[in-house]
């Protein structure tokens, strides 16, 4: 009986892995047509030489003469090809490039799941110049878009301050300005909202751990993710599902990216991090290092940001000197870029105007 009944798990599970498979197949193929470009367009993917790495670049839009935007993504370590069909709408208008920073997506698996334990922001932000540069010459344009989201406003702060002679605009949503008082912002929410609603399991937590600075990403981890659950957001496990069911539908990914893709996202974490926090993301003060730009600044921000708050971007926003800036606030949260229409809608008024014909 025991072997019978082994025999009959076994079918089952072929044949949900099987059906699983199936279905995974026709979601790439459907995925394929959906995201299937023009005669005059472009769709390339490939590794370029970056630096001393190979690191992976998506280029995609609809007409090769729309201007094009540089896409830094979150995380560190969310790279943005998995959430593709976000960003489909803007192909429309704009050509889109995709970039796996060093600990994300496939540069991570390009690099056996490693991130050298030397990299630093400077490195990442010098990385980004080097993609602009190549871009810009390979599409044959004057200048770039460059667009940083959430850990990406970082990087593209730095891009935009060192190299403006290459950008027509930096647009950063979900902007990121200290990561100090990010976090101190965090922690008074968090104790505020379980004070509220008398959850004493949170403000137990939450007393023990204190307020930032952190000793241990345990203590930096336990506090984030009381601020998401009191705020009704998913836990950071939770925010690593939909990139990754993505990477696995992605015409362009195999099992193996989407699983490497969800490592990436961790390792990056505690790379940038550090288990004692004292790694480099700590020390990011932009107020205190990035205020003079030779480049138009336009913030795109999401009022109801519970990662990046609307209230310390402005207050950043207005210490900024540059040749042009905008302020545009919008009735979103962090993922201000996936309410397409608005955001499409926000970068034609406020940004297209800025780029050289």
């Amino acid at each position: 009986m025991k072997n019978k009944a082994r025999k009959v798990a076994l079918y089952v599970a072929g044949g949900f892995v099987g059906l699983l498979s199936l279905a995974v197949l026709a979601a790439q193929i459907a995925a394929a047509q959906y995201f299937k470009i023009g005669p005059n367009g472009i769709d390339e993917a490939f590794y370029a030489p970056i630096r001393g790495r190979e690191e992976y670049v998506a280029i995609r839009g609809e007409d090769k003469s729309n201007p094009v935007i540089l896409l830094l993504h979150g995380g560190p370590g969310f790279g943005n090809e998995p959430d593709a069909p976000t960003f489909r709408p803007y192909e429309k208008t704009y050509t889109l490039v995709m970039w796996d920073q060093p600990g994300a997506g496939r540069t991570f698996r390009r690099a056996g799941d490693t991130i050298p334990s030397d990299l630093t922001v400077e490195d990442v932000v010098d990385d980004g110049i080097a993609v602009a540069e190549l871009v810009k010459q390979r599409l044959n344009v004057d200048k770039l878009i460059v667009l940083g989201w959430s850990w990406g406003t970082v990087v593209g702060i730095g891009m935009a301050k060192k190299r403006p002679d290459l950008f027509a605009a930096y647009v950063g949503t979900g902007q990121l300005t200290s990561t100090a008082a990010n976090n101190t912002w965090a922690y008074q929410r968090a104790m505020s909202n379980a004070r509220q609603t008398g959850n004493a399991e949170a403000i137990a937590d939450l007393e023990r751990v204190g307020s930032w600075p952190y000793d241990t990403f345990e203590d930096f981890r336990t506090m984030l993710e009381w601020q998401r659950r009191l705020d009704g957001e998913p836990s950071r496990r939770m925010l690593l599902a939909p990139p990754f069911i993505h990477a696995l539908l992605s015409s362009r990914y195999t099992f193996v990216d989407a699983r490497s893709y969800a490592r990436g996202v961790s390792a990056s974490l505690e790379h940038f991090f550090g288990s004692k926090m004292d790694g480099p993301e700590i020390g990011v003060d932009l107020p205190a290092t990035a205020t003079e730009f030779d480049v138009p600044i336009v913030f795109i921000q999401g009022e109801n940001d519970l990662n990046t708050p609307a209230a310390l971007a402005r207050r950043y926003f207005e210490q900024i000197s540059a040749p042009h800036k905008d302020y545009v606030a919008l009735d979103a949260g962090h993922s201000a870029p996936a309410a397409s229409a608005v955001f499409i809608a926000a970068l034609d008024e406020h940004v297209r105007p800025l780029v050289p014909h």
